[in-house]
């Protein structure tokens, strides 16, 4: 069995997720989709503390974008300029190419009476709902569950409390979609805007149907493409499999000659490097990672690959807070070295910075100078005039 150091692990695993590649001298919808066709998913998220989670990875690995791009690549369908991605269950609420969407027909059937047991509770109140928002949706287009709501006369005055508070048409909704009968069309102010399946995906790809086995044989081939070099855990947690489906995948992959056994010092554990995955002598530049970017977002792997523990805060209480609400990981050189709090302030323009903190050894000028230059990237990115560092954070004197 081939041994691996655990840096060159590490640089095959950034590698993989496109940070060796040279940042394009102007972006397009190409360089755009080709950084997402290393990472092979973006997940979603509703936080807008900086960017919406999706944006973040394609800025990290190409550099500022015209975010209009994304939007067109998967909420546009033109016959000129077709969708290339779709919205499903993969890592979380996702983003994948659109010709990857019959590989969750698996979990579709799975998901016929919805994800979670109060979308069931409602579909069994409400008999009839999911028939007459299909109709509704048949003859209006694409909507989302306000606007369906007052289709059917619905629109009733709920208990005000948090964003569980969900109607039952909109957990209707949300089952359908699950269940893949209805799809997203467009998002606006980042609200789904539902539509047939049949609507949103192209007929070829619709037709399509692939047993479990094959689909999770072929998950399992992408997870290791966006990897590089990973355990079975990080092969199953990439779209969320479970250990039964990925250990027979993993199997037959490598007997196939795509996955290669290979021993990481430091590991602990079995893992798999992609054939042809490549691994660069050194990896170099900076970039801000988002707390949900594929490479940082399974945080045991994250602390193994890099030594460095990472735990979102924005559910815990203020005044427990290590680092902050909203905090980046900083990429420098292959090497995580620190992180930062963000937040974006769009009406005053400013980017604040209320904490900067070192990774251990890596509190140095070079560090401060390199992470003030990739916030001043990100402004710019943003459109906004200030970064305005604040006095958390043993990085921030040096800033």
């Amino acid at each position: 069995m081939r041994k691996m150091s655990a840096a060159t692990a590490r640089r095959t695993a950034l590698a993989a997720q496109g940070f060796a590649a040279r940042r394009p001298s102007a972006t397009t919808r190409k360089s755009v989709l080709g950084a997402v066709a290393r990472t092979q998913l973006l997940q979603l998220d509703s936080v807008s503390a900086v960017v919406r989670a999706h944006y973040a990875p394609v800025f990290s690995r190409i550099g500022a974008y015209d975010r209009a791009l994304l939007d067109d690549a998967a909420w546009s369908n033109g016959v000129r300029r077709p969708r290339r991605l779709v919205e499903y269950w993969a890592h979380e609420a996702a983003l994948i190419p659109v010709e990857d969407w019959p590989l969750m027909r698996w979990r579709m059937r799975r998901y016929e009476h919805g994800r979670w047991n109060g979308m069931r509770q409602a579909k069994e109140r409400n008999p009839t709902l999911g028939k007459d928002i299909l109709d509704v949706i048949t003859d209006v287009g694409a909507a989302t569950a306000g606007e369906v709501e007052r289709h059917l006369e619905l629109d009733k005055p709920r208990p005000k409390g948090s964003w569980w508070n969900l109607s039952d048409t909109k957990m209707i909704c949300e089952q359908l979609f699950a269940a893949g009968e209805l799809s997203v069309d467009k998002r606006v102010g980042f609200a789904r805007h539902y539509d047939l399946a049949e609507r949103v995906i192209p007929p070829e790809i619709l037709a399509r149907d692939v047993s479990e086995t094959e689909a999770v044989r072929e998950l399992v081939l992408r997870a290791g493409t966006a990897l590089g070099v990973a355990t079975e855990t990080d092969l199953r947690d990439y779209y969320r499999l479970h250990r039964s489906q990925t250990e027979p995948a993993i199997a037959d992959l490598v007997d196939a000659g795509e996955l290669e056994p290979v021993e990481v010092t430091g590991w602990g554990k079995p893992a798999y490097l992609r054939a042809g995955a490549s691994t660069p002598r050194r990896i170099e530049g900076a970039a801000l990672l988002c707390p949900f970017d594929p490479l940082i977002f399974f945080r045991a792997r994250t602390e193994r690959i890099f030594d460095f523990h990472y735990r979102i805060e924005i559910y815990t209480p203020e005044p427990k807070r290590v680092h902050g609400y909203y905090v980046f990981p900083f990429l420098l050189n292959g090497e995580l070295v620190g992180r930062v709090d963000l937040r974006a302030e769009r009406a005053a323009g400013r980017l604040l910075v209320p904490g900067a903190f070192a990774e251990p050894g890596h509190r140095t000028p070079e560090t401060a100078r390199a992470l003030t230059d990739a916030l001043r990237e990100m402004a710019d990115w943003l459109e906004l005039d200030d970064v305005v560092i604040g006095e958390r954070g043993d990085l921030a004197p040096l800033m």
